[in-house]
């Protein structure tokens, strides 16, 4: 019986298909459109979580001042952090596997005709541990070179492609700024961050030999450390914390003078976001799930007043109450079912091209589109009870007197 119905509702679409084609276009957008946002919002939330997880494991990141809301990083109304600040961290805290000061400065990098600006970041070695950060060619620096402040440097691979183009590097001479410094690595590439700024566009010193040759001090800008695994952030974040407010001499009750950054706090902050934003469209996307169903009633409507001396004649020979209400039932659920299919299509196709226009990872989500199709089958049963109703409700004989 339900296959005959099926049969029916089937000749009855074809019979009409530029109106039963306009009648799914709601269903069709609605469930595109859902498919679409929870799919980017599932590649933009992976994205978010991959690029903080590539500046390093286990990482927190600590700066002098309070922290700024948004990009800017913490305030720089505070002292700068010394390197007895970072001994200290490093001997007093065993919860951590890498320590890594950093200073900073922009600076012209020069080798024959070509040259380019970037970043030159002084630190040490651990950086490249604390960051999870290979050498694609090269070595990272020794002991010695970090302590005697020696003019040897390691390109990201950005400065790398503009001043060697496909040249080894290794071994070279370039210019930083006033000094002369031998290129000893190359950084494996990471390309952009989450906030667009190319991770690649920078210069790595000793510490020592940027604070003699090129900034002028022993300031530390900034420290980050990664922390042992097994252990909790939130405690290796506590005792930093401790031992800093005592060498920073901060009061009980007084306001900390530096930040630490839990980066697990903030990728959870971030993919949180994410899901709202993505949820928030997703419910106004579904909006348009609502306006196919009502479509889908007024079409249902439309053809019961059409098909009325067909309902009587079916109602006359014999056909029971519960068999017209199905047969009209099981058109609207045919109608949404083929609207939902076509809309898994067009989402799937749609979520793709955006993926790829916006750079962030195809998350297949097959529950996403299970539920989607359900739901457009649950607008045809919800929206197409009431026309089959109807017809099933008609009087035989008034319906077969109908002109």
């Amino acid at each position: 019986m339900l296959w005959e119905n099926i049969i029916l509702a089937l000749r009855e679409i074809r019979r009409n298909v530029l109106r039963s084609a306009l009648t799914v276009l709601g269903i069709v957008i609605g469930v595109a459109a859902v498919i679409t946002m929870v799919t980017l919002g599932q590649g933009a939330t992976a994205k978010v979580t991959s690029d903080i997880s590539s500046m390093g494991s286990n990482l927190m990141d600590i700066r002098p001042g309070q922290m700024r809301h948004g990009p800017g990083g913490a305030s720089s109304d505070a002292d700068p952090f010394k390197t007895a600040d970072v001994t200290a961290i490093q001997r007093e805290i065993s919860s951590l596997s890498a320590v890594a000061p950093m200073a900073s400065q922009t600076s012209q990098a020069i080798y024959g005709s070509e040259n380019r600006s970037t970043r030159i970041l002084g630190t040490t070695s651990e950086y490249l541990m604390v960051r999870d950060w290979p050498l694609s060619l090269g070595r990272a620096f020794t002991e010695g070179e970090i302590r005697a402040g020696k003019a040897v440097c390691i390109l990201g691979e950005t400065v790398r492609k503009e001043l060697f183009g496909s040249q080894d590097p290794v071994g070279a001479t370039i210019r930083l700024g006033k000094i002369s410094c031998k290129v000893i690595g190359v950084l494996v590439p990471k390309g952009q961050n989450s906030f667009g700024a190319d991770q690649d566009d920078l210069v790595l010193l000793p510490l020592r030999t940027l604070q003699r040759r090129l900034i002028g001090n022993t300031d530390v800008a900034s420290i980050s450390v990664s922390v042992k695994d097994g252990i909790s952030t939130t405690k290796a974040k506590a005792d930093i914390e401790r031992l800093l407010r005592e060498r920073r001499r901060i009061g009980a009750g007084k306001e900390d003078n530096f930040t630490v950054r839990d980066m697990q706090e903030i990728v959870s902050m971030l993919t949180s976001t994410t899901r709202v934003l993505t949820a928030l469209l997703s419910a106004v996307a579904a909006v348009s799930l609502l306006v196919g169903g009502i479509g889908i009633m007024n079409i249902m409507l439309v053809s019961v007043t059409e098909r009325t001396r067909e309902i009587g004649t079916r109602l006359a020979i014999g056909a029971r109450e519960r068999d017209v209400l199905m047969q009209f039932l099981v058109e609207a659920v045919v109608l949404s079912s083929f609207g939902g299919v076509c809309g898994i299509l067009l989402g799937l196709g749609a979520a793709g091209g955006g993926a790829r226009l916006l750079d962030v990872p195809f998350v297949f989500q097959a529950g996403i589109v299970v539920t989607a199709f359900a739901f457009s089958a649950a607008v045809g049963v919800i929206f197409g009870y009431f026309p089959a109703r109807k017809a099933a409700r008609l009087d035989p004989i008034e319906a077969l007197r109908y002109e």
